[in-house]
């Protein structure tokens, strides 16, 4: 599935891989304020989440995997 990209948020569904981190990166740099849904996510590359970390976006919804959970608690907002 992937990263679904809107006008104000990002939605990750699935399975991120690395090769999107990238993308993400300058897309959460060029729209300080969005928000990153992951209530869908099934698992993200490291990379992916480096990214969250880093860049502190507004993160919304929760998924299943109890480390990713535990890995984004600290900056979510659900």
């Amino acid at each position: 599935m992937g990263i679904r990209y809107l006008k104000k948020s990002v939605t990750l569904q699935g399975r991120i891989s690395a090769e999107e981190a990238e993308e993400l990166q300058q897309w959460l740099k060029s729209q300080p304020r969005a928000a990153v849904n992951v209530g869908k996510c099934e698992h993200m590359h490291a990379a992916v989440l480096q990214v969250l970390l880093a860049l502190r976006p507004r993160v919304t919804g929760m998924p299943a995997d109890p480390w990713l959970q535990a890995a984004l608690a600290p900056q979510a907002s659900s």
